[in-house]
């Protein structure tokens, strides 16, 4: 299997992202354990956009280490996504959005070309009884993949499939990391 793991965490003056790095060298380190050859693409590092394509589209399987910022991605993931995903948009990735001019009826994102799976790994500072509960003030009973939709419909967009998102939660003012690090190993073990 070959496996793309991107770490989008832009740090910050109170997150440095030694979590999301260990997220990752450890699904690298579970993949290679398996045999499986492994990329690697990280938001802190210079990128080529053609090269970022090639590594989609020589991939089976996506990770996306995410540490959720202000409910969404970081902006130097965002940005990443308007060059990378926008111009594999061109053909490489997906034929625009699955509708001609010739035929317009057909559904908008069914033009994806991709045939891998993607996996979304998520680190919030809240804590996980905020989700998934109708009496809590600001998630009103949704779940975290509610809250990361877009980023299910970016991917659905080339085609790909999800595996089961993974979150670790309260990863600042409650840390539980070796048993986030436990589950996240469990997670990664039973995907690959």
């Amino acid at each position: 299997m070959n496996l793309l793991i991107i770490n989008t965490h832009q740090p910050y003056p109170f997150s440095e992202g030694k979590l999301s790095s260990a997220m990752v060298y450890l699904a690298q380190e579970i993949a290679q354990g398996k045999g499986h050859s492994v990329k690697t693409t990280a938001m802190t590092e210079p990128y080529d956009i053609q090269e970022e394509i090639d590594k989609h589209l020589w991939a089976d399987l996506v990770i996306v280490q995410i540490p959720v910022n202000w409910m969404g991605v970081p902006w130097s993931f965002k940005k990443y996504m308007d060059e990378v995903y926008t111009t594999g948009m061109m053909g490489a990735l997906c034929d625009g959005d699955g509708r001609s001019r010739k035929d317009a009826t057909l559904q908008y994102g069914s033009g994806g070309k991709l045939t891998s799976r993607y996996l979304l790994s998520l680190t919030f500072n809240a804590p996980a009884d905020a989700f998934d509960d109708p009496n809590q003030q600001l998630f009103q009973g949704k779940s975290v993949d509610d809250l990361i939709f877009p980023m299910h419909m970016n991917f659905k967009f080339f085609g790909m499939e999800p595996l089961p998102t993974f979150a670790a939660f309260d990863v600042m003012k409650n840390p539980q990391i070796e048993s986030d690090l436990i589950r996240f190993q469990q997670h990664i073990d039973q995907v690959l």
